[in-house]
């Protein structure tokens, strides 16, 4: 199980500033971080930063992504009474944004506001029937006046993220943040590296673990970093929606928080290479390690892009359940999070040259 270190850094990380765009915070903590442990680091032009594992081995190339970005917002406007307007970065949900706490960067430093509304009080019976839509929200950080608003630093373009401080709950079993979307998946690839270098594993490959940017907002930076590396078999490592909450059907939404890492069968960018899925099911099995398979019918992952680079890349998506994706706070087991850094590392010893040319041999 996680030590000490790794949990601080799994908050720093967390906590960090980095919508789409917007990484830089994040990506210098993960680089901080994860340089001890790397043979090299590399970067790509548009803001991914890339780790090397060297094997026994230079090829094959094994790619790991997990991205930094978590979604946000960006500020679109400024009234004369000092309330700001904003837009989306990455996929919103209308009903989870009003009253919630968010940080606003500025030039001159961080800026804290809520996400607020017309109040209830005030509000027709056939407006509380409705919807409340982004289009009538507004950031308020206390200024009266578009002047306040522009003194304290506010201007259009100005990046926004929830305000949500990491913490443990359940006997320190579950982790409770922003932005586990996606990087716990880069936690992981750091766990990976530093166990392979601190405990000596011997792996037949070069491994590449990339902290990916721009993934909500079009899957970007896995398509640069992918370019950069030129894999032979990609490993994605995301957030998969657990179904163990109300309202949601098993057929919807089949994982569940505590029961093991899962598998994507398939999801909207791509459909995983089938020999590289079974490896991956049978290596689960081998090591005793829980693994559960699910399907994503709508959203995308960095795979979309890495299984397409170049002349193909079998890739597949290995998640860690995560309740609530997509808000202000998210929920996910750290036994999960274990077993999804065991089950990497077991794929990492055995992904030889023969091994990977049989996931495309016909």
């Amino acid at each position: 199980m996680f030590d000490e270190k790794s949990i601080s850094f799994m908050k720093r990380l967390m906590e960090s500033f980095g919508p789409s765009g917007f990484e830089r915070e994040s990506a210098k903590i993960i680089k901080e971080y994860t340089k001890g442990y790397a043979d090299e680091v590399l970067t790509d032009k548009l803001g991914s930063v890339i780790f090397t594992a060297k094997g026994t081995s230079e090829r094959p190339h094994i790619l790991l992504a997990g991205h930094i970005d978590e979604i946000g917002f960006v500020v679109s406007g400024i009234d004369e009474t000092g309330f700001l307007t904003f837009n989306t970065l990455g996929g919103w949900w209308d009903q989870v944004l009003l009253s919630q706490r968010v940080v606003v960067r500025t030039k001159k430093g961080d800026v804290h506001g809520v996400i607020a509304a017309k109040p209830p009080h005030l509000l027709t019976e056939e407006e509380r029937k409705k919807v409340l839509e982004r289009k009538d929200m507004y950031i308020d950080i206390g200024a009266t006046s578009k002047k306040e608003a522009e003194e304290a630093g506010i201007k259009i373009g100005d990046p926004v993220v929830p305000w949500s401080p990491f913490s443990l709950i359940r006997d320190e079993k579950v982790a409770m943040s922003k932005a586990f979307d996606d990087r716990i998946g880069a936690f992981i690839i750091s766990e990976t590296i530093r166990r392979i270098k601190e405990k000596v594993i011997t792996h037949p490959n070069t491994v590449f673990g990339a902290a990916t940017v721009q993934e909500e907002v079009g899957l970007r930076g896995a398509q640069t970093a992918s370019h950069l590396v030129d894999p032979d078999v990609g490993l994605v490592l995301e957030v998969d929606i657990a179904g163990d909450v109300p309202g949601i059907k098993p057929f919807e939404a089949p994982t569940k928080m505590g029961q093991g890492p899962t598998l994507v069968t398939y999801e909207s960018s791509m459909i995983p290479n089938q020999p590289l899925k079974e490896f991956v099911i049978a290596t689960a099995e081998e090591v005793g390690i829980p693994l559960q398979l699910s399907q994503i019918a709508r959203g995308g992952t960095d795979a979309g892009r890495i299984h397409l680079n170049r002349a193909g890349c079998p890739s597949v998506v290995i998640s860690v359940p995560t309740r609530h994706i997509h808000s202000h706070v998210g929920l996910l087991s750290l036994d999960d999070v274990e077993n999804a850094v065991k089950l990497v590392i077991e794929l990492i010893k055995r992904l030889d040259r023969k091994t990977v040319e049989g996931f495309t041999s016909v």
